[in-house]
């Protein structure tokens, strides 16, 4: 008992944290990121790496089976822990490392063991057969976990009727392009993934590596259009008044959160984690002086990256007839092309946020738009990057999915409540 107490104390003294945002929780993210690096704790991947579970924000409805999944998807000694606000976070996390570290509470916490059942009784209720489970337990042979894969959560539908077969989800049959019926596969991506837009759920039918057809929509929207990233644009609308040092931080920050996400995702860790470290010093009222000549360096490593540009060229083309026609502005828009096209937008645009921060140029910061384009109209600019998502993804190759999503990364919070499960389909 002694050693095992012992090592539970060693590994709580620096957990594999994996946090959860939700719609409405960027802010509890943000500030989550930032104490984990402050403390060193390494930021877990996917649930088979975590130690603790760290919910940022309030868990609407809709999303608590999908938390609940994840969190049976996190080994013992375990943790889960949630934050409603950034002020809660660093003692979230000190009770988190003391409840991680606790023999008797982690025995306390083991489920009871179940008689296994009787033969002839056949699988249990949303089981598989032997080595394989079914979302409640998604264990697969060889370690892999479809929940961590895919993004899968308990209680989601698989989309497009797909059998199963002895508890086992098998392809359906579809047309290909040359006529040929050939397997098709119904896969969803979201809510929870690393570097993915808060409760954006993606479900793609597959024919081979290639996506046939797509929809996409947000799970859990409660911000009523109180995206954190437009708070100081909403101020102004509000008659509140704008700060224009704000308002151009804010939008810098916004673009550097976009480009770490699409970054990461594209496997350039370094860069990734440089673009979070300017976001977050941008936030934080670093010096304009200091902060302008370390972006504009970053801005033009990314840039100018040849292998990154063959990487992601070709990619995701959005004309700008297609960007106007669902509504999209900001960036997308104005990058008018392929992936490739919309990441140096970004990196354009935030060696431009920098130098106006900086005073070496002459717009007023407060007449820039928000992060993803103006607010004024009908409806969120992130509703036109959801609406063209699908069309993006139908014929591009399933390893290309992620940087499509990724080089657009819509906002739930921009949304009202009325948007719950709407979804567009290509």
């Amino acid at each position: 008992m002694g050693l095992t107490q012992a090592l539970l104390r060693v590994g709580a003294a620096r957990p594999h944290v994996m946090i959860v945002s939700v719609p409405g929780g960027t802010a509890v993210r943000l500030a989550a990121v930032a104490e984990l690096r402050r403390r060193g704790w390494p930021a877990a991947l996917s649930p088979a790496d975590a130690d603790v579970l760290l919910v940022a924000g309030a868990v609407p409805k809709d999303l608590d089976d999908p938390v609940e999944e994840v969190w049976r998807a996190v080994p013992a000694p375990r943790a889960r822990m949630q934050a409603a606000s950034p002020d809660e976070v660093a003692a979230v996390l000190d009770r988190a490392g003391s409840l991680a570290g606790d023999l008797s509470r982690q025995r306390a916490a083991l489920p009871v063991p179940r008689d296994p059942p009787d033969e002839g009784e056949g699988p249990q209720a949303g089981g598989g057969p032997a080595g394989m489970q079914m979302p409640g337990g998604t264990d697969m042979p060889g370690g892999m976990d479809m929940a961590d894969e895919m993004g899968m959560a308990g209680g989601m539908d698989m989309a497009g009727g797909m059998g199963m077969a002895g508890g086992l989800p098998v392809a359906s049959r579809g047309e290909d392009r040359d006529g040929l019926k050939l397997d098709q596969l119904h896969v969803p991506l979201g809510p929870f993934l690393p570097d993915w837009p808060a409760g954006l759920v993606v479900r793609v039918t597959l024919q081979g590596d290639v996506i046939q057809h797509a929809t996409a929509g947000f799970l859990g929207v409660t911000g009523a259009g109180r995206s954190y990233w437009y708070e100081p644009w909403l101020r102004a609308a509000a008659g509140d008044g704008a700060d224009a040092d704000e308002a151009a931080r804010r939008r810098l920050a916004s673009h550097l959160d976009s480009l770490g996400r699409f970054l990461a995702v594209a496997g350039w860790d370094l860069a990734a984690a440089t673009a979070r470290r300017l976001r977050d010093e941008s936030l934080a009222g670093a010096p304009a002086a200091t902060l302008e000549p370390a972006i504009r360096n970053f801005a033009r490593r990314v840039g100018r990256s040849r292998v990154l540009a063959w990487a992601t060229r070709g990619l995701g083309v959005l004309t700008p007839g297609e960007a106007v026609a669902a509504g999209v502005g900001g960036p997308a828009l104005r990058a008018g092309g392929d992936v490739c096209a919309r990441y140096r937008q970004w990196c354009a645009e935030v060696a431009e946020a920098a130098a106006v921060l900086a005073g070496r140029s002459p717009t007023d910061p407060g007449m820039l738009e928000g992060p993803r384009g103006p607010l004024a109209g009908q409806s969120a600019p992130s509703a036109g990057l959801v609406a063209v998502l699908p069309g993006l993804l139908a014929g591009a190759e399933f390893a290309a999915a992620r940087l499509i999503i990724a080089s657009l990364d819509p906002d739930a919070d921009e949304l009202a409540p009325a948007g719950v499960g709407a979804a567009h389909g290509g």
